[in-house]
């Protein structure tokens, strides 16, 4: 059997071939027009306000960096609750977390310290706490690990992770 045979054979058991990449633009895709967005739901809107408020005003002194040479008296040092993100500049879910962050230690604004760190910059203590993946955060109490929550998570999750600990 020749290969056209074969192929004629496939063609009239299967059918026409449908072709692999989709036609151009058509009639209807072109008539598209941009509508102007909704306004955005409550809870989600005033998320998106406090964001840009924090970056507009500058809230970044309610999470301070924290390093290898603060470290000690910084979290384990501390009377309070600790809570330490790692992450690195490159990392989006990171730069995700850190209005979710700036919001739970405004909420807990002298019962928690929140606390970042570079994982770039200070790789030695990502590694003695076994930090794989980022965003990871440790919660410390008097000196000691309680919690790790990894990955971006939402407000409410970590704060309620938080209340245990309080």
């Amino acid at each position: 059997m020749s290969s056209e045979t074969i192929a004629a054979a496939a063609t009239s058991a299967l059918g026409t071939r449908r072709p692999r990449h989709p036609p151009a633009a058509t009639a209807s895709f072109l008539s598209f027009r941009l509508r102007p967005t909704a306004r955005l739901p409550g809870a989600v809107a005033a998320s998106a306000s406090r964001l840009c408020k924090a970056k507009a005003h500058g809230d970044d002194q309610l999470v301070l960096d924290v390093a290898e040479s603060t470290w000690d008296d910084l979290v384990l040092g501390s009377e309070s609750p600790v809570l330490v993100e790692f992450w690195a500049p490159w990392c989006g879910p990171c730069r995700l977390m850190h209005p979710v962050i700036e919001g739970v230690a405004k909420a807990y604004t002298g019962r928690l310290r929140c606390l970042k760190l570079n994982t770039d910059k200070n790789r030695d203590i990502a590694t003695s706490y076994g930090i794989r993946s980022i965003p990871t955060i440790l919660i410390f109490k008097n000196g000691e690990r309680k919690e790790t929550v990894i990955g971006a998570v939402t407000d409410t999750t970590l704060a309620t992770t938080v209340e245990r600990f309080l």
